[in-house]
Formats: C-alpha cells, sequence, structure tokens
C-alpha cells in the first residue's frame, strides 16, 4: 500500500499539497513516494504553450487569489513569484537524486524558497539554500542537479507519468493506477489508497 505523489515544483497547488500530505498521510496510515516530473513536455504534447492556468488572464487571476486564499486558510506564507512558470528542471533532477527518506524535507524547502520567498528555484544558490534548510549537504545536492543519472532518472519519471495518463499536478496515484488530480482530491486518494473507496459524503 503506497500513494505516489507526482509533481512539479513549478506547480502552484503541487506546492499546497507538498505542504501537507506527510501530515495527512501519516493520520491515515498510507506511506507516500515522492516523484517529480515534468509538466512542460506533457502540455506540449497536449498543444498547449506553456501552463493552461495562464492561457487567459481571468483563468490566471482566479489562480493566484485562489492561491493566496487557500495558503493564507492554511497558515502558509505565499509570495507570487516574479517569473512563472519557472524552470524546475534542476530541482527536479536534485530530488531524484535523493533517498525517498531525504525528499520531503528537501521538497518542501524548494517550493517554500519558491512560494514563500518568491525566489528563482533555477538559481542553484536558491537550491543550496533549500539543501541547508532540508538539513542536507548543499554539495551533495547540486552534485546531484547535474548528475547524468538524476538527468536520466527525470526523463523516466516524466515518461512514467505521461504512461499514467497524468496531465496536471499535483496527482496522486493509488497503488492500484487510479489517479486523482488536484490538491483538493488529495484526502479522497488517500481513502482511496485505504480502503478502495470514496470517503462518505465525497
Amino acid at each position: 500500500m503506497t500513494l505516489t505523489f507526482w509533481y512539479d515544483f513549478s506547480s502552484t497547488y503541487s506546492y499546497l499539497a507538498a505542504m501537507r500530505i506527510e501530515e495527512k498521510a501519516d493520520e491515515a496510515g498510507v506511506p507516500v513516494e515522492w516523484m517529480p516530473f515534468l509538466l512542460g513536455p506533457i502540455f506540449a504534447e497536449a498543444g498547449y504553450d506553456g501552463t493552461p492556468n495562464l492561457v487567459t488572464p481571468a483563468k490566471a487571476d482566479y489562480m493566484w487569489a485562489d492561491i493566496a486564499r487557500r495558503a493564507h486558510h492554511r497558515g502558509l506564507p505565499f509570495v507570487k513569484p516574479s517569473t512563472f512558470p519557472q524552470k524546475s528542471v534542476a530541482a527536479a533532477r536534485a530530488t531524484l537524486s535523493l533517498s525517498q527518506r531525504e525528499r520531503p524535507a528537501f521538497s518542501r524547502a524548494v517550493f517554500t524558497q519558491e512560494f514563500a520567498y518568491g525566489r528563482d528555484i533555477s538559481d542553484f544558490s536558491v537550491l543550496e539554500a533549500a539543501a541547508k534548510d532540508a538539513g542536507l549537504h548543499p554539495d551533495t545536492v547540486l552534485e546531484g542537479a547535474r548528475d547524468e543519472g538524476a538527468k536520466a532518472a527525470l526523463f523516466a519519471s516524466t515518461d512514467a507519468a505521461k504512461s499514467l495518463g497524468i496531465f496536471g499536478a499535483p496527482t496522486f496515484v493509488t497503488t492500484d493506477d487510479v489517479l486523482f488530480w488536484g490538491d483538493d482530491r488529495l484526502m479522497d486518494a488517500l481513502c482511496w489508497e485505504r480502503t478502495g473507496s470514496l470517503p462518505e459524503g465525497g
């Protein structure tokens, strides 16, 4: 029994999910596997020129307002990054070079740098700061971002996401390959993984 958490560091709603999934999964007794991937190639194959959340000014304005509301409700800091979407390749590679035990803290630290401080996560100095915040050795993390094995792992994780039919982030995939898309489907995904059904009243 394991729920796989698929996320892209450039995804606003992945930030919301990353900051609460461990607590909710622990309460449900469900182990979580953290799996970063890239949405860019998936969006491109779907015919999008960038993220669908920015396809119109109205949709973009709604997303930023919604993220700010939800972050405030959960007591999370939120700053709209000056550049969006950000290039998440280096952060994803660095994460994939880490063990499953190390990924949650580093991933949360990267999301915090991006959406709490508004910093550019394609900057290696920002990843270095995230590594320190996660209690990891910065040199090890930066080496991972450049590692050929991590590059191959990122291609593989993105291809695996495509094969599962993932089209957005965050996506939660149960052991029996049932997909739940969006931060607002986290509790449904946890319940399905544990019981094979949705929560009562859900």
